[in-house]
């Protein structure tokens, strides 16, 4: 027998002990990679080499996972069992707008209730939304196309009520596609279900405001004080849905531009006066085509 065999075989060597300690250290849940065989399905190695050769096999793994330069042997991990670490900048950005849009929205809402900050102005805020409302407009327009006698004022009229019909038509719909809530779980009120104006984006009475004040400051000769008290009406009426906690700032601005939309569809597909004339007449059960 050799002199190596001897010591190795001798009990009181420190060899054992540190092989113990070195599995007991590799035993600790951090190094629990390091003692699993290769993924692969290779055949069990020996006892004496075999702790070694899983140990090298297992980093030479996790380098080339790390690299991209899997072996063809080794598996595949299913997609749904890895993590998303690396979200797209476009869902990062997505999310950061959404919160930054409500948290602002929510700060702004200090008319939300009675017992808010503001809360003793919130009826002079819902007078002023109700000045954009959409019954309020058709109802207004229908009075005073009733009343009117030129026919430069009915074209003009008339022209304004198929844009508003349109205006809260198509507000319903993409309220009704997008299906937001509000800032605050208000219930919407009795003139606002009668309007189909249950959701949050866009904002009906802002796209009013915006098309009608558009269309106005086009279609009338006003000085130069109410064409400035028309633009900031339109703002104002915007601005307190998001004071009474009834939208975000993004369902208001979202509803200013659908509104300059509409106003730029109608222009485009404007009635001329022969054809305000025999809308009228038919409204009015006047018309006799015959004659």
């Amino acid at each position: 027998m050799s002199v190596g065999e001897e010591v190795q075989n001798m009990p009181g060597t420190a060899v054992r002990p540190k092989a113990r300690e070195r599995n007991s250290v590799l035993n600790r849940p951090e190094f629990m990679s390091l003692n699993q065989p290769l993924r692969g399905g290779g055949a069990p190695e020996s006892r004496g080499g075999g702790t070694a050769s899983r140990r090298s096999g297992s980093i030479r793994s996790q380098a080339s996972e790390d690299a991209g330069e899997r072996e063809p042997g080794q598996q595949r991990l299913p997609e749904e069992d890895c993590m998303q670490l690396n979200p797209s900048l476009k869902g990062i950005a997505k999310s950061s707008l959404l919160a930054i849009d409500i948290c602002l929205s929510k700060r702004m809402s200090v008319c939300a209730y009675t017992w808010s900050s503001w809360g003793g102005c919130r009826s002079m805020f819902n007078l002023l939304a109700l000045t954009g409302h959409g019954l309020t407009w058709i109802i207004g327009t229908v009075v005073c196309l009733t009343r009117s006698n030129t026919p430069a004022g009915q074209e003009v009229l008339v022209n304004l009520l198929l844009a508003l019909i349109v205006d809260v038509l198509t507000v319903a719909g993409v309220q009704r596609l997008v299906k937001r809530k509000g800032p605050w779980e208000m219930a919407p009120g009795f003139l606002d279900r009668v309007a189909m104006d249950a959701y949050a984006f866009p904002a009906a009475h802002a796209s009013r405001a915006a098309m009608v004040s558009k269309f106005l400051l086009s279609h009338l000769v006003l000085a130069v004080p109410l064409r400035i008290l028309l633009v900031l009406w339109a703002v104002l009426v915007g601005v307190s849905r998001v004071l009474l906690g009834r939208h975000h700032l993004t369902d208001v601005l979202c509803g200013f531009a659908l509104g300059l939309f509409h106003f730029g569809l109608m222009e485009t597909v404007w009635l001329s006066s022969n054809t305000c004339q025999t809308l009228i007449s038919i409204g009015t059960l006047s018309w006799s085509p015959f004659s």
